[in-house]
């Protein structure tokens, strides 16, 4: 049957011939509409090239784990063959002893001072639009012991200085890192998408992803002031069908503060990235710099 929802991503999905294509969609979202999660856990290290802030921080420090998820939907421009992906993220950076220990502050060995914690909460982190057409196949896989990896090197850069009027004390104020992604599908479940049908539900995926980059912004440390150093955050993640299916810790803490991270985003918009969702609630649009902001709220 037709779908009365123009937006429903279901008529894109059954244009796909390749099961490969198929898979890499139900990868990104739901083809039957719904929200799916990535539930996202891991660690954030410190990267100290030679050492140099040692002892006070040591290159390798645990410094944070890293719990949270990502909140997803495929959406369809009505009348089109343009498929969006609309997230919204939600990561806290909690205890390195205890992954379910929220932390609200964080002493910075280096110049002594104890800084408010801002976990990663970027509304949204949309991609596309993209064009779906029968010959879609997506980026390749590799077979490796009975699953299928697809792999996603991506180098971001950001001039911060041009965009937002802050250095953030990065060199030149331009933001640059690596964010790595393998995502591993079992061959038995990729060969599942044969056919016509959209499925129902979230395919299992497992992900692991690394970014190598600057320090958090809320941590007072400055990538140029410490000639080079950041951090290394390292995670995997695993898909589930939606916001309910996480543990009861995260769904309290969200609940309690972050209430639209309960949903994917209804359509698209502009997307936001830690360092602007930082810029925008702690310094105003620029109200204040970041390097204001570490002298106000380092204790």
């Amino acid at each position: 049957m037709p779908h009365q929802d123009p937006t429903h991503p279901a008529p894109l999905y059954e244009l796909v011939e390749s099961v490969f294509g198929r898979a890499y969609l139900r990868l990104l979202g739901r083809p039957d509409g719904g929200d799916m999660v990535y539930r996202i856990s891991g660690a954030v290290y410190a990267d100290v090239p030679g050492d140099a802030l040692a002892p006070a921080l040591r290159h390798g420090a645990k410094l944070f784990g890293f719990e949270g998820f990502n909140i997803r939907r495929l959406y369809r421009e009505p009348g089109t063959d343009r498929l969006h992906l609309l997230t919204r993220e939600l990561v806290f950076y909690t205890d390195p002893a205890d992954p379910a220990m929220v932390l609200t502050e964080w002493a910075n060995p280096v110049d002594g001072r104890t800084y408010p914690v801002v976990p990663v909460h970027n509304d949204a982190v949309n991609q596309g639009p993209f064009p779906i057409t029968a010959a879609f196949t997506g980026p390749p896989a590799r077979a490796a012991h009975g699953q299928f990896v697809w792999t996603l090197d991506i180098p971001p850069r950001t001039d911060l200085a041009a965009t937002l009027g802050d250095d953030f004390g990065l060199p030149g104020g331009v933001y640059t890192t690596w964010e790595l992604f393998d995502f591993m599908v079992d061959e038995d479940v990729v060969d599942g998408c044969r056919g016509r049908r959209v499925p129902e539900g979230a395919m299992p995926v497992v992900n692991s992803w690394t970014r190598v980059g600057p320090w958090p912004p809320f941590t007072g440390l400055s990538e140029a002031a410490t000639h080079g150093a950041g951090a290394v955050y390292h995670a995997r993640s695993w898909t589930l069908g939606g916001f309910e299916e996480l543990e009861l810790w995260i769904k309290d803490a969200v609940r309690a503060d972050y209430p639209l991270y309960t949903a994917a985003p209804d359509e698209p918009g502009p997307s936001r990235t830690s360092w602007s969702s930082f810029w925008a609630e702690q310094l105003g649009e620029g109200a204040i710099t970041w390097a204001q902001w570490c002298e106000d709220n380092g204790a």
